[in-house]
């Protein structure tokens, strides 16, 4: 009994200090940053300019800046840009949805900054998350319209928007920072419990062997692509922990030695997005139409990061 406690213990712990000290302080910048740049009309502007190109695959003008966040942020940035358009009626499900794929199979610039210092190329990870990212979202946004998230009738990118803002009494900066900043702490406590119930379900299976039972199933496959067997801890701790704990682990693999740059960069493929029980829980945070999208979002994001994958394989 006590094991458990100490283990509920240790999962709390490390949830808090996830969410507290890497996710909070993000999200209330971004957040607070997003919050001035929507009042100003920046996003609006920025919107009409990208909308043209980003549309083709499904995506919002606003998409863009979700696609830097996630690139050269981190995996918790893009919460600011999907929370403005959640609260946009102009935006529809479905391109919600789109942005969203996209967003899951992207590189995460919280893991792939640090990684850069043992070798992995920090570049063909931006490139390639680039047209993975837009066939994820390009058949994500297919899917909604499929099921119907998509309301042609309520969109205009070029235009609605720009109305919306129309009619708001502009108001001062720093209050504007304050207002964006309290949106970001409460997406971060949002977050904190599933975070602690996904750190939790790591350590359970850890203790019940599951973990060792998966390196036995997978190290086969993986030893087929030019991935060495050694890989399936941090492969399996992020699809269950996160990023950010696969990160910690393949930095004392790589310091160890028992990985080569290559096999890291053909693993990154597969690996280096948000896609996993801490970058969903963050994500899905964000409010009930972001929720609400998520099925359709990550069956795309699956053949997104497959179609990734594949581009490292080929090009390692």
């Amino acid at each position: 009994m006590q094991q458990v406690i100490d283990m509920i213990l240790d999962s709390g712990a490390r949830g808090i200090d996830l969410s507290l000290y890497l996710i909070m302080p993000i999200m209330v910048t971004m957040m607070a940053i997003m919050k001035v740049l929507e009042e100003k009309n920046v996003l609006n502007k920025v919107a009409v300019v990208f909308s043209p190109l980003l549309l083709i695959f499904g995506l919002p003008g606003l998409g863009v800046f979700a696609l830097i966040q996630i690139l050269f942020i981190s995996f918790a940035a893009p919460v600011a840009t999907l929370k403005v358009m959640e609260m946009r009626p102009s935006i529809s499900d479905a391109r919600i949805a789109a942005t969203l794929a996209a967003i899951l199979v992207m590189a995460q610039a919280n893991a792939t900054f640090p990684l850069a210092a043992v070798g992995l190329n920090l570049p063909i990870n931006i490139l390639t998350s680039i047209p993975a990212g837009l066939l994820a979202s390009f058949i994500a946004f297919k899917m909604c319209v499929k099921l119907d998230l998509h309301h042609p009738a309520k969109e205009d990118p070029s235009e609605s928007e720009e109305e919306e803002d129309t009619g708001k009494q502009k108001k001062k900066f720093i209050p504007l920072l304050f207002k964006g900043g309290e949106e970001g702490l409460q997406i971060t406590l949002k977050s904190i419990p599933p975070l602690i119930l996904a750190i939790l379900m790591v350590n359970i299976f850890e203790m019940a062997g599951i973990i060792d039972i998966l390196e036995t199933i997978m190290a086969p496959l993986l030893t087929l692509i030019g991935i060495p067997s050694i890989a399936v801890l941090p492969i399996v701790t992020k699809f269950i922990a996160g990023g950010t704990a696969m990160m910690a682990i393949i930095l004392d693999i790589m310091e160890e030695g028992l990985m080569t740059v290559s096999e890291l960069n053909r693993m990154a493929g597969f690996t280096m997005n948000p896609l996993d029980p801490v970058g969903l829980a963050v994500l899905m945070a964000t409010g009930p139409r972001v929720a609400k999208v998520a099925r359709p979002a990550i069956i795309a994001a699956v053949i997104g990061i497959v179609f990734r994958g594949f581009l490292h394989i080929l090009i390692f």
